[in-house]
């Protein structure tokens, strides 16, 4: 008895039970079924490597969280209030601030003719597109966005407009071109450009932004809901490449439409809950329209703007200050924008004016 009862104790010490007879026995049984479980060879083989991935995962989360580099601008150090206001004011339609214009179009009209006398199909979208590029380089804190409740100025001038695919004809599609206007830049190299691109949007050939929309509504439709949430969630992040960012001209400075082409009158446009464009003008068509000059009613060759402001970028002054800029540009084309001379003597770059 006294043999079967020692054989007893011995193998409830073995697996484990712990008396106060042995600590020591206890001690090594629980270490080693500790080894056991973090080497994998306990009862939950899986528990240790679900443990890692979420680790992993969470520290991935954390880093998106805190990446602020992008390819399409630098993050900008604002005051408290500029930086408070994207939590505050949280969406772009939300933030939305409204300008109205009038342009005196009598010597851009002008302008316009001397340019076709030389052989350039050049029209009011031009000269826009200068003025604009003008303007953003005179206030460059017009330049800038919000993307993930960060505010950013951005890195070029990129100036995006809608064009029908057939000239003149209101059946026609509308495409979106970009551009990005280089610093050593005149009229004619901006005209060029833009003929350029307008020529591939007319050729008949599927572009870059084609392929994309073919692309992504060939999904069905729950898909393509998480799809584009998706790529706003890694955009909030600063995640997405520099080559989807430098093709879609919803990531710009300003976007342009040009309604006069097709003699509509203006109106005010939202702001895209897509891209990072903060500014939207609408111009309308020339037309006669009354002006006080000198305290007389007179009429004028009127070009009317509407513009929508992201107020999250700036304030109100510097909008306005841009505003005047591109005003001055239309208003004097022959003086700001040249390029009418053969020798060249009167290239006038699209930047800054000069301060006295």
């Amino acid at each position: 008895m006294e043999r079967v009862s020692r054989r007893k104790r011995a193998r409830r010490g073995a697996g484990g039970s712990c008396t106060l007879h042995q600590p020591l026995r206890c001690a090594e049984s629980n270490a080693a079924s500790l080894g056991r479980f973090w080497r994998g060879k306990g009862r939950c083989p899986g528990d240790n490597m679900i443990w890692w991935v979420l680790a992993a995962v969470l520290v991935l989360l954390v880093l998106a969280e805190l990446k602020t580099s992008r390819s399409d601008g630098t993050l900008v150090r604002a005051h408290p209030y500029r930086q408070m206001l994207p939590y505050l004011v949280t969406t772009p339609n939300s933030a939305i601030t409204l300008y109205d214009e009038q342009i005196n179009a009598e010597p851009l009209l002008a302008f316009i003719e001397a340019q076709r006398e030389l052989g350039k199909d050049v029209d009011v979208t031009d000269c826009l597109l200068a003025a604009i590029a003008v303007a953003l380089d005179e206030s460059p804190r017009i330049n800038r966005f919000v993307i993930g409740r960060r505010l950013y100025q951005r890195h070029a001038r990129k100036v995006s407009f809608s064009a029908l695919r057939r000239k003149k004809d209101r059946r026609a599609e509308v495409a979106a071109v970009q551009l990005t206007v280089k610093n050593d830049w005149a009229f004619d190299d901006l005209h060029r450009a833009l003929q350029s691109s307008i020529a591939i949007e007319r050729s008949g050939q599927r572009t870059y932004t084609d392929r994309e929309l073919r692309a992504t509504l060939a999904l069905p439709r729950p898909l393509l809901g998480f799809a584009v949430a998706a790529l706003k969630w890694l955009d909030r992040r600063n995640l997405l490449p520099a080559s989807f960012l430098d093709k879609d001209p919803l990531y710009c400075s300003v976007f342009l439409a040009n309604l006069g082409s097709i003699n509509m009158r203006p109106g005010y446009h939202h702001l895209y809950e897509w891209g990072n464009c903060p500014l939207f003008v609408v111009a309308g068509k020339i037309a006669p329209t009354p002006v006080v000059e000198a305290g007389a009613v007179v009429v004028r060759q009127i070009l009317p703007l509407r513009i929508s402001f992201d107020e999250r970028i700036d304030d109100g002054i510097n909008a306005n200050d841009a505003l005047l800029a591109a005003k001055r540009v239309l208003e004097d084309p022959f003086a700001q924008l040249g390029c009418l001379r053969p020798d060249g003597s009167d290239r006038v770059l699209l930047r800054a004016a000069p301060t006295s």
